[in-house]
């Protein structure tokens, strides 16, 4: 099933999509070279939007949360980029100490774990959880509504080695995004940690994976002769913002107003007749928190205090200085006549699969990373690898394998963006 678009495929995107089956062999060896260049990251999900114009990744999770989500027939190829994955950094493949968030409470993240773990145990990996949490001082198990059963375990730090009381794994893997910092047990390790500590939201920066998504855009733009617009959100940034006490107001509305332009001057250029909006949301952070869509410059500055109150706090209670003004890119799928957009999940450099999220209470220009969204698992495993050249581009395989390429593009940035970290 390949969602309804509410706009007609005549335009650019059909042109887009009809590029990247002629250019495939091209793009696949692109992207060869690339991952000998550059480390992949261990895995990610991406937030795609497709306007029927443009198709453009719109954020980039270095500690995706959704395996749970995942069409069941993802699996076998989950598996296998798994082994891929873990091979390359660990080859004896003694154990992984996978490393969840917080929050206990969360049911559906906790499937996430359990799935994850599945995951790890069908490559062939010995696998227990550790947990942060200061209140989990012996193994405990946490029973889930799916009927299975989640063991969390305290960890133990001997030197520079972390692990669990019986159990000393050669690799540390983070299912947990650091957003509240970087806890004194994780430091130093001289075991491998997965993604590394520098991926965390303590230091992270949104502006950082778009500008270098802008690179990786501008590069593949050139490879297929294409406009880098169709496939990448302007964006802007301002610093020292205070929400709540007003401060930074001018640069945000001036940075605002600027995309804005930027914006209304590529719609006249495509004929493209909706309006022009951005999305302004905290630089730092996950969760859909901090994220309010804007259309003119002067909304900024008449937010009420209940507005201002929900941009300056994101999860962990942390306060918001710095924010990202982006490019606003429309979603005209649905599923059933809710308003959708594609997530789609990596691990390695493999597509081993998406969903969508969809919202029946938010608009084609809203984010839908929020209360009330659902998960549509759809079946990517066979699209995003074989794609048809013989069907048209809009037909399921060729949607999926254009999916694909671009989250592929956003995956190449966020190892960019890793290097910078890590080599400053």
């Amino acid at each position: 099933m390949v969602p309804h678009l509410t706009t007609a495929l005549t335009g650019p995107l059909l042109d887009l999509e009809r590029r990247f089956l002629d250019s495939m062999p091209t793009i696949e060896h692109w992207f060869r070279t690339q991952w000998l260049e550059h480390p992949v990251p261990f895995y990610a999900s991406v937030d795609l939007r497709n306007s029927g114009f443009k198709v453009a990744p719109v954020d980039t999770n270095l500690f995706p949360g959704g395996f749970n989500n995942l069409n069941p027939d993802f699996l076998p190829l989950c598996v296998l980029a798994m082994q891929s994955a873990v091979e390359k950094i660990c080859p004896e493949a003694r154990g992984v100490l996978l490393i969840p968030e917080n929050h206990t409470r969360n049911q559906f993240y906790l499937q996430n774990v359990v799935q994850l773990v599945t995951i790890l145990k069908q490559a062939g990996m010995r696998v227990r959880v550790g947990s942060l949490l200061p209140e989990i001082t012996e193994p405990t198990a946490f029973r889930l509504p799916s009927g299975s059963t989640l063991t969390l375990e305290p960890l133990v730090r001997r030197g520079n080695r972390l692990g669990l009381a019986d159990f000393d794994p050669c690799v540390v893997l983070l299912n947990n995004d650091l957003s509240a910092g970087a806890p004194d047990i994780l430091k130093n390790l001289e075991q491998g940690v997965f993604p590394p500590l520098s991926a965390g939201w303590y230091t992270r920066r949104k502006s950082q994976h778009f500008t270098a998504y802008d690179r990786v855009a501008g590069e593949f733009g050139k490879l297929l002769d294409i406009d880098p617009w169709l496939i990448n959100p302007f964006f802007a940034t301002c610093d020292k913002v205070n929400f709540q006490e007003r401060v930074g107001e001018e640069c945000l509305a001036a940075q605002v107003d600027a995309v804005l332009q930027k914006i209304r001057a590529k719609y006249a250029e495509y004929g493209v007749k909706q309006e022009p909006f951005v999305i302004v949301k905290a630089d730092a952070g996950t969760y859909g928190m901090g994220i309010m869509t804007v259309k003119d410059a002067g909304e900024i500055t008449n937010l009420n205090r209940k507005q201002r109150n929900k941009m300056a706090v994101v999860k962990e209670g942390l306060q918001v200085h710095d924010v990202l003004v982006q490019e606003g890119v429309y979603t005209f799928e649905q599923i059933n006549e809710a308003v959708a957009e594609p997530v789609i999940y990596m691990i390695d450099h493999y597509v081993v699969g998406g969903f969508y999220r969809v919202h029946t209470g938010r608009g084609v220009d809203e984010n839908l990373n929020a209360p009330g969204m659902s998960f549509e698992p759809l079946a990517f495993q066979t699209c995003c690898t074989l794609p048809n050249p013989d069907c048209e581009p809009d037909d399921l395989p060729n949607r999926f394998y254009a999916y694909g390429v671009v989250a592929r593009l956003a995956l190449l940035a966020a190892s960019l963006e890793i290097e910078a970290a890590e080599n400053p």
